[in-house]
């Protein structure tokens, strides 16, 4: 019996069930709601998405067809879905640089990021490549001061080891444009940048064949709080800006293409980090087309993807295991090319031997327990995801040409137009984790009261936020920042000789109610570093007001229902206030039609579930006198 005829008995026992008789019983269910605000989602990358996908939702994608046709070219179907297991060494430090890529090498990584700042002579490169197999390990050099002179002493050291210049596999990070972004102008000028890019190409074409000569960070835009549909738009108008001017100086396109690497960022929206990167592919084949290629390889896309940073923390960081690993999963199944996973320390020091391994291992995991790296493209016609790529393909594609239209990238770079969009997204991702939208466990959300990070901080990860440049700069940034430096602040207030400040829950009343907020409150506070004094139920409230005036805390929270609020404050908070001289009374909730009688009462704030968590907590620690960075 065939597999066609087994599905067929399998499923023959099920009617066919349209979609209007599927829309017809979510409409029934929803008993009247608005099926647009329950089930429909705005995914903030200029589309909705529905919450189902039929069959049927793939027979108006105009790519799946042409896709048919050129997926082998396009997903590179020959190496399967392997991918190269990355781990960049941040650190300049040679000795430290080569131990630990050694170290990495030996434990299943099989590509090496290496920061070549300090490399300026042969002996040097030859100490950083020392006891590392050139011929099996491809090797990055994601920062350096001259990367001619970078790849000059590779190559040296290529020759000085008697290997075949075949053999050899990696690239340098070599990308003009992401200066200008970061540094707010070109190094000298981007004419002086394209002669350093005629350089190496055809010193890599003539000595290093497999290597690659030119980097697009799209990474850069994600991390400082692009949509992924900017990620990806940006990232092609980049790429184009290389192609067009490289190709006006006698490049051809199948020399360029097999020389660009480029660089995303892997974030937490699962299915549409996944989308991204199948997008990429198709639109990338899409642009080179224009520029006449004759070889099948040209069309193919070569994709590293890190990890994301701008969503990291400091606090609960083990946390951030859980992050890379679904960042990883989808950078894997979304076809990547080589990946490298960000260690769960990195956003406050210098990775150590067991993050990094930790690290290492997740993508060990993915190939050797979850067979990740078994099949081609996984994610080929899942209805969902092939409709988020058809639809972030479309929006990126609208935006590269958009970008075009004003000169190019380098244009809408002078012009602030890709700063101030990027500007705008992360402006909404620091307002949503503020107002708890987002949630970043153990920052913004179900903190660890007694941890402490003071100490273990070394370096808090985040860039220079200084304008200082001929055009706007882009930031990359860490989200979670602001609330952290708020709890890092409290930290040195404690370490200066003062008492953790207590906040007094004052339970009373109805029971679900008021255990509710209380759970609030403490993670409200928490989030700051607060001392927090739950109890577990006033039976008065003159038992309350005693039991308050003995602990003498810096701020007393009401925890009650709204029907209760009123009496409550008008008997507590005066005699609270009066016992407590600069006491800070809050009411957790919003009983929006007593609000003005409980206020008369002398109540200070309210907090609740429209918040501001960043700016209600700065408020409270600078009226106690806690001196905020």
């Amino acid at each position: 019996m065939s597999s066609i005829d087994q599905k067929e008995m399998l499923f023959a026992e099920f009617p066919s069930i349209s979609t209007e008789e599927w829309e017809k019983k979510i409409m029934a269910d929803l008993k009247g709601a608005d099926y647009t605000k329950k089930l429909v989602w705005d995914t903030g990358e200029g589309f909705q998405v529905k919450p189902y996908y039929r069959a049927d939702d793939l027979k108006s994608l105009e790519y799946i067809g042409q896709l048919k046709k050129a997926r082998p070219v396009i997903f590179d179907e020959g190496r399967g879905n392997d991918w190269i297991v990355r781990q960049d060494i941040p650190t300049s430090d040679i000795s430290e640089a080569n131990r630990l890529a050694t170290e990495a090498t030996g434990h299943g990584a099989n590509a090496i990021g290496f920061n070549a700042v300090e490399i300026s002579t042969q002996k040097q490169m030859s100490a950083l490549l020392k006891g590392i197999d050139l011929e099996k390990t491809w090797i990055y050099f994601i920062s350096s001061k001259s990367y001619p002179l970078t790849l000059e002493l590779f190559i040296y050291e290529v020759t000085r080891q008697g290997l075949k210049s075949e053999h050899i596999n990696g690239g340098i990070n070599f990308d003009p444009l992401s200066y200008l972004l970061l540094h707010g102008d070109f190094y000298l000028s981007f004419k002086s940048n394209l002669e350093e890019a005629e350089y190496l190409l055809n010193t890599i074409r003539k000595r290093l064949p497999r290597f690659r000569a030119i980097t697009v960070n799209g990474h850069y835009f994600q991390n400082s709080g692009s949509s992924l549909v900017q990620e990806l738009g940006f990232s092609l108008a980049s790429a184009n800006e290389y192609l067009s001017s490289l190709t006006a100086k006698g490049f051809t396109a199948d020399l360029l293409s097999p020389e660009i690497l480029f660089h995303f960022a892997c974030g937490t929206n699962y299915f549409m980090e996944i989308a991204k990167l199948r997008a990429a592919r198709i639109l990338w084949a899409k642009i080179i087309e224009q520029y006449n290629p004759q070889s099948a390889r040209s069309f193919k896309m070569f994709i590293h993807t890190s990890t994301a940073s701008w969503n990291k923390a400091i606090y609960d960081p083990y946390v951030n295991m859980l992050r890379t690993t679904t960042e990883g999963m989808s950078a894997a199944i979304g076809h990547t090319d080589s990946l490298a996973i960000g260690p769960f320390d990195k956003p406050f020091r210098m990775p150590d031997e067991f993050s990094s391994r930790i690290a290492k291992n997740q993508q060990l995991i993915f190939k050797e327990e979850s067979y990740l790296n078994r099949v081609s493209d996984p994610a080929s016609g899942a209805y969902y995801i092939e409709c988020l790529t058809d639809s972030l393909a479309g929006h990126a594609w609208d935006l590269f040409r958009q970008v075009e239209g004003m000169g190019g990238m380098i244009e809408a770079v002078k012009t602030g137009f890709v700063q101030d969009e990027i500007g705008k997204k992360r402006k909404q991702k620091e307002e949503d984790i503020a107002f708890r939208k987002s949630v970043l466990i153990g920052t913004n959300q179900f903190p660890e009261l007694k941890e402490t990070m003071l100490e273990k901080v070394q370096n808090p990860g985040n860039l220079d936020e200084s304008s200082i440049g001929t055009y706007k700069k882009l930031h990359p940034f860490r989200v979670s920042h602001p609330i952290e430096e708020l709890r890092l602040s409290m930290e040195a207030f404690i370490k200066n000789g003062n008492h953790r400040p207590e906040v007094f829950l004052f339970t009373y009343g109805n029971q679900a109610m008021m255990r509710a907020r209380a759970g609030f409150t403490t993670n409200f506070f928490g989030c700051a570093g607060f001392s927090i004094t739950d109890n577990l139920k006033f039976d008065t409230i003159e038992e309350g007001i005693a039991e308050a005036i003995r602990k003498v805390p810096a701020i007393v929270v009401l925890c009650s229902s709204d029907e209760e609020y009123e009496d409550l404050a008008i008997r507590a908070v005066p005699a609270l206030k009066a016992a407590l001289p600069g006491l800070i009374t809050i009411v957790a909730g919003y009983p929006k039609y007593k609000r003005e009688e409980i206020m008369k009462a002398g109540v200070d704030d309210f907090i609740h579930m429209r918040s501001n968590l960043l700016e209600s907590l700065r408020t409270f620690c600078s009226q106690i006198g806690i001196p905020l960075k």
